[in-house]
Formats: structure tokens, C-alpha cells, sequence
């Protein structure tokens, strides 16, 4: 990116929000921190009303800059995006990105239109998991409440103890693993910070009530502190690289960290899980072309699992089905 490009950048990300730090900009920009200062004062001696404060940031003092048109590369991002949340997102904020995307396609050059309807049908995602037509239309009113700091009263369905319960919670952010959202709030009933499933909540309302997010935990505050206490076991496995190609995507899933290569065909990577058992079953699949060297005790769960599936495989009266 050269350096006009860079300033008009830097002048539309200081648009965005209400304060900008340096390290935010050179991050972005793939510049050092006396990179950003010096565009900042070029900005500020061609007139822009850049107001700064230290140890906060800087922002923009009543100005706004006129629209800037996309490029195409930038158009066919937002196509990609559209793709993921028509497939990951609920009711609620498919209809209502479709609605800006259709306000963002009305000021493109006319090929760029072209362009995106020919591109449209050639990208497309896997189907996402079924949501009850319940908790379909909830993620606009979560973040209407997450950003106006309102109370929320729920009623979740629990799947551990198959019962709907009624909660007051204060929400602290949307989190999205596990091919679900998951409401991340403090939760009044508990007096602690709970994981609520969004298609578990049969029926969410606003309680008119206020909280003080200064009091809570912020989103990655909480997660940060979920990974800390969690136990985590490491386990080192050696993979036979003709299997290699088939687990790239999967394996993070299982909590994948590194790799390397060893002597051999192999390929050595490791894992840190909580589950190391759920680890060893997927391991199974891989049959000869997988091997265990720590810990010691999945060695064992592997005889173990490998032990259950041939009896039950071998179990009498269980037929292979035929035509």
C-alpha cells in the first residue's frame, strides 16, 4: 500500500470508532508506531481535525469524510461475508444485512454489479445445523442489549438437566464455537458467569433494568480467564504423512499446536485437550497410520476403544446389512 492510499485508510478506520490507538493503526498497516505518527501530523497539516489524547488515542473532531467508493476486491469480501452469515447467523441478522448489502450494491459502477451477480452463484457454504424456530431472530436483540447494557430475562432450556429455567442475565458478548452462538452473561440466578446456547433460549425479553458493565468481566477478559483454569493435557502423536492431507482442517478441531517432522514417513504433531479419551476416538479412524507417544495412559484408551469396537463387531447376531 503506498502512502496516499495508506493516509486515506487511516483517515476512514479513525471514522469507525470513537477512539483510535497507534498500535491499532500500525497493526493493521504493517507499519512501525513512527510510521503512524508521522501520517497522523501529515493529516493534521492538510487540515483534518484530528484530536489526540495521551495514553488513549486519537480521534476526529466533527468531521466526516465523504463516501468513498469500493473497489472490487473490496465488494467481492463483502459477498463472502454475506455467504457466512446467510449460513452461521440467525433470521434476525440475515435480514438485516441482505438490507445494507443491498444499500452497498446501489452505489457500485455498474460492471461491479455485473461482477457480483456472476460471482454470486459461483461461492457457497456448507449447510449450518438446523436452529429452533425459536431462538431463530435473537441475535439483533442480544446485541441491541450488549451494547445498551440492558438486563435480559431468559428462558433457557437446559440440556444437562432437561428443564427451562427462568434467568435475569447481564450479557457481555456473543461468542461463536462449536457451530453455535453461545451467549456469554452473568447470570443474576447464578451469581456467576454463564454459557448460554442461543438456540437453547426459548423466549428473551428486556427487563427495562440497566447494569454497570464496568462491574463485569469483558468478553475476552472471561475467555481469557476460561482458558486459564481449564486443564489441558498435552499429547504427542505421530502420524503416518500418507494420511497427513486428510486431517488439515480437522485437526484443530482437537486442539491442535504444532508439528514437525521426524525420522521416517512420519509427522509428528501436538495437542492440547481436555477431553483426551474424545481425542483418542477420532484417532481410531487412522488405524495403523497413527501412533500414541505421550501421555501413556492414551495408549491405554486406545486398546481400550480398539478392544470395544471389535466386540462389537464381533458380537453374535449382528449382521452386515445386504441389498
Amino acid at each position: 500500500m503506498n502512502r496516499i492510499d495508506r493516509l486515506t485508510a487511516i483517515l476512514i478506520h479513525l471514522q469507525t470508532k470513537r477512539v483510535v490507538k497507534a498500535q491499532e493503526l500500525a497493526k493493521r498497516f504493517g507499519t512501525s508506531l513512527r510510521t503512524i505518527y508521522r501520517d497522523i501530523r501529515s493529516l493534521e497539516e492538510a487540515g483534518v481535525p484530528i484530536g489526540a489524547e495521551a495514553g488513549i488515542g486519537y480521534f476526529l473532531e466533527d468531521y466526516h469524510l465523504p463516501p468513498v467508493m469500493l473497489t472490487r476486491e473490496e465488494a467481492s469480501a463483502l459477498l463472502f461475508g454475506a455467504k457466512v452469515i446467510e449460513k452461521f447467523a440467525d433470521e434476525s441478522i440475515r435480514s438485516e444485512f441482505e438490507s445494507a448489502l443491498y444499500k452497498i450494491k446501489s452505489v457500485l459502477k455498474r460492471k461491479d454489479q455485473e461482477h457480483l451477480e456472476d460471482l454470486e452463484p459461483r461461492v457457497q457454504v456448507a449447510k449450518r445445523p438446523t436452529t429452533p424456530p425459536f431462538s431463530d431472530a435473537l441475535l439483533v436483540d442480544i446485541q441491541r442489549a450488549i451494547g445498551q447494557q440492558q438486563v435480559l430475562q431468559l428462558d433457557y432450556r437446559s440440556a444437562y438437566k432437561d428443564e427451562t429455567t427462568d434467568r435475569e442475565v447481564e450479557p457481555v458478548g456473543l461468542y461463536h464455537y462449536g457451530a453455535g452462538w453461545h451467549l456469554i452473561a452473568f447470570c443474576r440466578l447464578r451469581q456467576d458467569y454463564r454459557d448460554f446456547r442461543v438456540d437453547r433460549i426459548r423466549r428473551l425479553d428486556y427487563t427495562g433494568h440497566t447494569y454497570s458493565s464496568q462491574n463485569r468481566l469483558s468478553l475476552t477478559a472471561y475467555l481469557e480467564k476460561i482458558q486459564q483454569t481449564q486443564h489441558l493435557e498435552e499429547v504427542v502423536v505421530r502420524f503416518d504423512k500418507k494420511v497427513v492431507r486428510h486431517i488439515q482442517e480437522v485437526k484443530y478441531h482437537y486442539g491442535y499446536v504444532s508439528e514437525d517432522e521426524v525420522e521416517g514417513p512420519w509427522l509428528r504433531m501436538k495437542f492440547m485437550t481436555q477431553y483426551a479419551k474424545g481425542l483418542g476416538r477420532w484417532l481410531l479412524m487412522f488405524g495403523k497410520w497413527v501412533e500414541i507417544e505421550t501421555p501413556d495412559t492414551l495408549h491405554e484408551t486406545m486398546k481400550e476403544l480398539a478392544q470395544e469396537v471389535q466386540a462389537h463387531y464381533l458380537e453374535p447376531g449382528l449382521h452386515r446389512l445386504t441389498d
